[in-house]
């Protein structure tokens, strides 16, 4: 830090930079600008939405005070959105004010582009300092072009203890990682405040963006709160294929009106939220509140359920909308609302048309200070969203190409037109009807079509050359009812000094040991010992990922004690485990925050196999020696590749099983997973 700060100060002390007309800037002439980004903040995740939504809303108890502050002090958009719904990609159209399909981003796996033009970039060259805080993303990109200093974790960091790129240099730092990253914003407006020149800090905060871990002050807000379901939770995405159960399993069992979510996320949102009001108070304190702009938004929306899904990239609503709220005592009204279709597109233009800077014209956006400003102008009445599939081992969205108008949207996947979508959102805001085939909305279809075309052609729309195809690219994502695959294959008769597990499958998937003992038994061959304290742990891998799949686990063993974990991986959002409860098998699939057991009277004693199973029609299926010994429908697959490896003869992480369950006692002969649905001959 002390480090950092001297640098700050030398700058300065040698004279800064000149302003793109050659004179030295004004504080006083021009506004600061603070940009706060939120990751994976869908737009009705504020308190103020919230409140607004009344009975509509599905978190009435979520509650953002310091952000209802900036939209109370400033203006709120209700229809922001973003041209591409993931990370990188949506960052990068943020900086340049230009879609993927021109600014050399279209994933997650690409480096920005260090000589493109960005609103960061001009505005340094008009005699503004900049600074760049918290996430960056793309890929694992270590330079940050267009700021004078920074202090940035690489890809995605961690929440605890995340070591920040300080001007470049790694450096340790301890706490919650968006605290971190504020406190060095707050030290950066104390410095700049004192001296004559306007400055730029962005703020990228790592929450809410899974694995959902708030700090230790937000871990019990919320407690006990549920989420309103919405119409759209059993209304899949073409891609996926029609859901085979729903969640209502029986005609005489209501669907319920409210579900459990992950407050976690939440939690990380609520944190945030402290940030936002430490910043705030920043500014008050160093008296330049009045003469700063501050931005607050999202990267892209989050789904929660809706649509079976758990993610975002998707052309729907819940994956497209974000918060966005401006405040600027000098040129914003207070409590402004605007209902214009606003773009993380428009940042680069609005920021530079604040500054007094001429926008290039190169960028795609519309600058709304005109509208923050409260004046009626002519706005945009339709806009493009692309998506490129990319190699993210849980994803299974093809490209998507879509035009959303003020009351109605249409969503084409490329080489799929039997998947094509209409929808008329001002009588199905929740998309829970396709009406592209329906006779009576052949003129919307005609309508919807000839716009995206004109965009295209507008916007100059292409496959760039730099995206990042997933193995599956040139057929559909992968099929859940392919015939089973084994990608796991623990036997412990192959095992090395070096502390590793081998694995015998062809995946390559080798364990970490942590204290368990391969020995022989008379009778059963080598067997790996557990004595309640030791576990094995099985890095991440693509081959590992349950995401869209059936799926099959079966452990061989001879259990010590009635209760202990056998296999574990995932954790309170998505995952799975097969277990024992005093002597009785139980194998749990967590899908969406929610967990589905299937448990069985049997006690097992002796040796014995026990299997389970996610079928390809969406259920959880539990095998005692080969026998079925229980099943209960899912509402779909596991939807995300866990955040966390799995463990064998442990749960220490986020937790699936119950926190009382203890790590496993006994012998395991062999543990054996497979991609696809394996259901064991008796």
């Amino acid at each position: 830090m002390k480090r950092f700060l001297l640098l700050i100060v030398l700058c300065l002390i040698g004279g800064g930079l000149k302003t793109g007309l050659g004179g030295e800037a004004s504080a006083a002439d021009r506004p600061n600008f603070l940009v706060l980004i939120t990751d994976d903040q869908r737009y009705d995740a504020l308190g103020v939405v919230q409140k607004e939504l009344g009975d509509r809303g599905r978190f009435p108890w979520f509650e953002t005070p310091h952000m209802d502050r900036l939209a109370a002090e400033g203006v709120r958009f209700r229809n922001a959105f973003v041209v591409n719904s993931l990370c990188a990609p949506s960052r990068a159209v943020m900086l340049t004010g230009r879609y993927n399909h021109f600014n050399g981003v279209a994933s997650n796996f690409r480096p920005f582009p260090v000589e493109n033009v960005t609103y960061a970039t001009i505005l340094q060259r008009a005699g503004y300092v900049t600074g760049y805080f918290g996430k960056w993303h793309m890929d694992s990109q270590q330079e940050r072009p267009g700021f004078d200093f920074f202090a940035s974790f690489v890809g995605q960091g961690r929440y605890f203890d995340c070591p920040l790129l300080v001007q470049g240099t790694e450096t340790a730092t301890t706490g919650w990682v968006d605290d971190v990253t504020t406190e060095y914003v707050v030290r950066f407006i104390r410095e700049h405040s004192r001296h004559d020149r306007p400055w730029l800090a962005v703020l990228g905060f790592k929450a809410p963006h899974g694995p959902f871990t708030p700090p230790e002050r937000a871990k019990e807000r919320f407690s006990g709160c549920l989420a309103k379901r919405t119409p759209n939770f059993d209304v899949r995405p073409p891609y996926l294929g029609p859901m085979q159960n729903s969640t209502k399993q029986s005609s005489d069992q209501a669907t319920p009106a409210e579900v459990p979510v992950n407050l976690d996320y939440f939690r990380c949102i609520s944190a945030v939220d402290d940030c936002v009001g430490r910043l705030l108070e920043e500014l008050d304190e160093c008296g330049v509140a009045d003469n700063t702009i501050v931005i607050f938004q999202s990267d892209n929306g989050y789904y929660l359920g809706e649509h079976g899904l758990g993610d975002k990239r998707s052309a729907y609503e819940e994956s497209l909308r974000i918060p966005l709220l401006a405040r600027y005592p000098r040129g914003i009204p207070k409590g402004l609302v605007r209902d214009e279709m606003v773009l993380n597109l428009d940042l680069a233009p609005t920021i530079l048309d604040f500054a007094g800077v001429p926008i290039p014209p190169e960028m795609q956006g519309q600058s709304w200070r005109p509208l923050a400003e409260g004046k009626q102008i002519p706005w945009r009445k339709a806009w493009l969203y692309e998506y490129f599939a990319e190699k993210q081992r849980n994803s299974r969205v093809p490209d998507i190409v879509a035009v959303r108008t003020e009351s109605a949207k249409l969503i084409t996947y490329p080489g799929h037109e039997d998947w094509t979508e209409l929808f008329d959102l001002k009588s199905d805001p929740y998309e829970t009807k396709n009406l592209y085939h329906e006779p009576s909305a052949a003129n919307l279809r005609a309508e919807l079509e000839a716009e995206l075309k004109r965009l295209q052609q507008e916007l100059g729309y292409r496959v760039p050359e730099y995206v990042d195809r997933p193995d599956w690219w040139g057929g559909t994502p992968p099929d859940p009812n392919a015939p089973p695959e084994i990608c796991l294959d623990y036997r412990f008769d192959e095992y090395s000094s070096g502390g590793k597990i081998q694995d015998q499958s062809p995946r390559g998937n080798h364990a970490v040991n942590h204290g368990t003992i391969v020995t022989s038994l008379p009778g059963h061959g080598a067997v790996c010992v557990f004595d309640g304290n030791s576990y094995i742990e099985v890095p991440k891998s693509a081959s590992l990922n349950p995401a869209g799949m059936s799926w099959t686990v079966e452990v061989t063993f001879h259990a010590e004690k009635p209760d202990g974990v056998l296999v574990a991986r995932g954790g309170q959002s998505h995952g799975y485990a097969l277990w024992l409860r005093q002597g009785h098998p139980v194998w749990t699939v967590v899908i969406n925050n929610k967990a589905f057991s299937v448990e069985t009277d049997e006690s097992v004693e002796g040796w014995q196999t026990v299997t389970g199973v996610i079928t390809p029609q969406h259920a959880a299926e539990l095998y005692i020696g080969g026998k079925l010994a229980g099943r209960r429908l899912l509402p779909d697959f596991i939807l995300t590749d866990p955040n966390d490896s799995m463990q064998i003869g442990a749960d220490t992480g986020s937790p699936i099983v119950p926190s009382t369950t203890p790590k496993f006692q006994g012998e395991m002969k062999r543990v054996a997973i497979w991609r696809g649905a394996r259901r064991p001959a008796p």
